[in-house]
């Protein structure tokens, strides 16, 4: 433990502190503490997650189910800088549904590793597809980029959107169509307009 809490020490004295000043001397361990939860998506396991039951799944194969303004909190593997900002699942059901609440933690043990958000995008929905197996899945991230907006470019405020489908979600353009209106409308709602 006394090589890893060098790290922090090190990283302080490289951008041109003193780890021995008061306000810093528990920094070190703070730090690791900090990255352990940051990174805890390491030990989650989406199987174990996502959870499915019949009950409940009775007459929904043919309508939407959006789980909308889920927090996404990351750390992007290049910089080590904070990405964050909000994801939109949504999926058809075949047969099986999922509590809702298993979306968010689905969404945060994926966000909780070294990302970039297009990977992370797709972990979402190809977990959806695979522990769920739905007609269809989309999974939309609006994010923000603490490396793009306060280091090189500082493109302040700038937003970026992925997406990834699955099965109809990808090849049915109506349900594309209704799937992206139904995030539209959350945002909008979001913002007010």
């Amino acid at each position: 433990m006394h090589d890893i809490h060098n790290i922090a020490t090190r990283l302080i004295e490289y951008i041109g502190d003193d780890p021995s000043r008061e306000g810093l001397l528990k920094t070190p361990e703070r730090f690791l503490r900090a990255w352990k939860e940051w990174a805890s998506g390491y030990k989650q396991k989406p199987e174990e997650i996502l959870v499915t039951f019949e009950d409940g799944a009775e007459g929904c194969g043919d309508e939407i189910i959006l789980i909308a303004n889920l927090p996404v909190y990351s750390y992007c593997e290049h910089h080590l800088a904070l990405f964050w900002g909000l994801a939109h699942v949504g999926y058809l059901p075949s047969n099986r549904i999922a509590g809702l609440s298993k979306f968010a933690r689905l969404v945060d043990t994926y966000a909780r590793r070294l990302q970039v958000q297009e990977r992370l995008t797709n972990q979402i929905a190809d977990a959806i597809w695979e522990h769920l197996q739905p007609k269809a899945v989309g999974a939309i991230l609006e994010c923000r980029h603490s490396c793009m907006e306060s280091r090189g470019v500082r493109a302040r405020g700038s937003v970026t959107t992925t997406s990834a489908l699955r099965g109809e979600m990808k090849t049915d353009l109506g349900l594309r169509q209704e799937f992206l209106q139904l995030v539209s409308n959350v945002s909008a709602a979001r913002n007010g307009l």
